[in-house]
């Protein structure tokens, strides 16, 4: 075993899961990360195998988020796990040693594009006015956001995340400290998946406003990290450099 895979070996990362779906499932395609680092990748509150909740708010998760930051990780979130990420980074930014999002729906810093302006009012007509059995309102929240619908009747699992994800504060309504991420000495990475441009919009002004780093890849819609070695291979690289660097 070389220095360097020792060191690799012991390069942290921490995964943090989005809406719907619990770690295992938004992660499946990053285990074979393992065999270089240390993979942290906690199921948010709400989620299976956990109870249910009666309210998810980013800021609270982003609190919540901090228990598992220790000196030296590579943050990495998805979706709504993104905004949780993009908070407890600028919370704790002498924590981090890297950050990467994967199309947060940070909304709110993309104000007066026409096509985030038509998503959040679609999206917000769908919290208040959709429907209220939690597989038809997540069958029409996956055909907002791009994700794939599984076939057939949806599992306990995911009935349990669709109960979540009704209860779920709007993520449109972070406000996210762009300022205090761009001052933050750790690089940042922004995937986004070319299928929707309401996510491509935010990821263009979170590369603009951060200075980060931008990767699109095509394939897997809204959960990029679906696609395994494509993403996999440029976290890695990314999660080394920052390391080296």
């Amino acid at each position: 075993m070389t220095p360097e895979t020792r060191m690799d070996s012991h390069t942290r990362l921490l995964l943090v899961h989005g809406s719907v779906v619990n770690a295992d499932l938004t992660w499946s395609a990053q285990k074979p990360l393992a065999d270089r680092f240390e993979i942290v990748a906690p199921n948010r509150r709400g989620f299976p195998p956990g109870p249910d909740v009666e309210h998810v708010d980013f800021e609270e998760e982003a609190l919540w988020l901090e228990q598992f930051l220790e000196p030296g990780t590579h943050l990495v979130g998805h979706s709504y796990g993104g905004v949780i990420a993009l908070l407890a980074a600028a919370r704790r930014p002498q924590l981090v040693r890297s950050l990467t999002v994967i199309e947060p729906p940070a909304f709110g810093v993309a104000r007066g594009v026409p096509a985030v302006d038509e998503f959040v009012r679609r999206i917000e007509e769908h919290w208040t006015s959709g429907p209220r059995d939690p597989a038809e309102f997540l069958r029409g929240f996956l055909g907002l956001v791009g994700s794939a619908t599984p076939p057939g009747d949806f599992t306990p699992e995911l009935l349990q995340g669709a109960r979540t994800l009704m209860v779920e504060r709007s993520p449109a309504e972070a406000v996210i400290p762009l300022d205090e991420l761009a001052a933050a000495p750790f690089p940042k990475l922004v995937f986004s998946g070319g299928h929707g441009a309401a996510f491509d919009a935010v990821c263009d002004v979170l590369e603009e406003r951060l200075g980060a780093e931008r990767a699109v890849l095509r394939g897997a819609g809204h959960s990029i990290q679906h696609l395994g070695k494509p993403f996999n291979d440029l976290l890695t690289s990314f999660a080394l450099a920052a390391e080296h660097g």
